[in-house]
């Protein structure tokens, strides 16, 4: 049995901007056993799984995964991405594939085994599993699934804990693409597999899925190295100017949480309410004390995403004092007159104020504040383009138009930042945020194996 695993986080989103190579270099010197990297996030929104599409060029996940891929294959460790293309579609870990293959022809790479898992799930087996009287419960406040959120949705992904990848590790394979991924599993896997404490092996997933954001100064797209050994877990900064340090380990395992002490996968949940953080050496922190909690039952989150509609943008700037002081009329005028065109339903109308609450919208604590100016970003959403792109042009131009008392002119109330609205991608939205009951944590994976080179 090893007695220490080292893993490499070279980024924390594959693809997302290029990763940087000069830490990524500092780190191959470090005798790493695995090079693991995610390329999966929530944070892009539901567009991309919705349209079955990639929130960042192909170009840029090229680069990432061709360093990657060189890398591994000089030095004869595994690499493994998880959540292919963003969003862990089978198109995603198709293109990934395809890609790996491009690249081992490019440079004449010796043969390997490369393992591709797929999470894609059909509406028709989810709507089986409802008939069948199988509740599938709500995450963050959701009420559980119905017939109707899955039939308003076009893309459904699972997303796999440690347990699909450790099979194909254990089937021998030198490279693992897998469809959407816990963060967390990418990395804990391997330290699993290799037998390290489940609590230890998890905590290395939680503390490197976003590599060089455990580190401090900020910066994005460099590398981190995880050491696991069976008593601890350290991590080390590998940019020349960064370091891990307490603060910045123990806020990153407290980052994106509901909880800032549970992290939940498939299989149990880890307990980091306990741990203790260390200062090991300048640029890496040593961490005890995380605790695996098993659950009783399995259950595999389900992600969804389906069109809403159309979409239109219009862009105006506002500077006259007196327009920014009853902008909230403003606003109500140009909702007023879509409404008397096109009636209050079958649409979407959305006034984003930036330099007001533009960001946080209804969420903003600051209620009362006076801007000298504002830009408002007008989002109109429909079911056809003609339609939306009437709205937007009907509520972007009203902006215009408002009827306040005390104006004289009509001149001075509101720029046009251009003079007409802009086409923009369909409008999607998030259908499930789910947790569906399983027998076993492989049922809805199916790992391929095939030999490149």
């Amino acid at each position: 049995m090893k007695k220490e695993l080292r893993i490499i986080s070279p980024t924390g989103h594959l693809g997302f901007a290029p990763m940087k190579l000069e830490s990524f270099k500092i780190g191959l010197k470090e005798n790493p056993d695995y090079i693991c990297a995610d390329s999966g996030s929530d944070d892009i929104g539901p567009t991309p799984l919705g349209k079955d599409s990639q929130a960042s060029p192909v170009k840029w996940q090229e680069h990432d995964l061709e360093n990657i891929l060189l890398a591994c294959r000089e030095l004869k460790i595994p690499m493994i991405i998880g959540s292919a293309c963003d969003t862990g579609t089978n198109r995603g870990v198709d293109l990934y594939v395809s890609i790996i293959e491009r690249l081992a022809r490019k440079h004449g790479l010796s043969k390997f085994r490369l393992a591709y898992i797929y999470s894609q799930q059909s509406k028709e087996f989810i709507l089986d599993r409802l008939k069948k009287g199988i509740e599938i419960k709500g995450l963050d406040g959701r009420p559980p699934l119905t017939e109707e959120d899955v039939k308003k949705t076009d893309n459904i992904v699972a997303v796999m804990g440690v347990h699909p990848i450790i099979e194909a590790l254990n089937e021998g394979a030198d490279v693992i693409i897998c469809g959407r991924s816990s963060d967390v599993a990418i990395f804990a896997a391997p330290a699993i597999k290799e037998g390290f404490p489940k609590a230890l092996s998890y905590y290395l997933g939680k503390v490197l899925e976003c590599a060089s954001f455990c580190a401090e100064p900020y910066m994005g797209k460099e590398s981190v190295l995880g050491i696991i050994t069976h008593e601890d877990v350290k991590v080390k900064a590998l940019h020349p100017n960064a370091r891990c340090t307490i603060a910045s380990v123990a806020g990153h395992a407290m980052y994106e949480r509901a909880n800032p002490f549970y992290e939940y996968f498939v299989g149990g949940r880890l307990n980091m309410r306990n741990c203790r953080y260390e200062q090991y050496d300048e640029k890496t922190t040593r961490i005890t004390g995380p605790v695996f909690e098993p659950a009783e039952r399995y259950f595999v989150k389900l992600e969804g995403a389906g069109k809403v509609g159309e979409r239109y943008f219009g862009i105006a700037g506002i500077r006259d004092p007196y327009t920014i002081k009853n902008l909230d009329k403003v606003i109500e005028w140009a909702k007023n007159e879509v409404r008397s065109e096109f009636g209050k339903e079958g649409y979407q109308l959305h006034f984003h104020v930036f330099g007001k609450n533009g960001v946080m919208e209804e969420l903003e604590p600051i209620k009362h504040i006076t801007p000298h100016e504002v830009g408002i970003v007008v989002e109109g959403v429909a079911p056809t383009e003609e339609m939306a792109e009437s709205i937007t042009i009907t509520a972007t131009r009203q902006i215009f138009y408002a009827r306040l008392p005390e104006v004289k002119g009509t001149a001075g109330g509101c720029a046009y930042i251009i003079d007409e609205v802009l086409k923009g991608t369909p409008a999607y939205m998030w259908t499930m945020n789910h947790a569906m009951q399983v027998d076993d944590p492989m049922e809805l994976f199916k790992v391929n194996m095939i030999e490149i080179g």
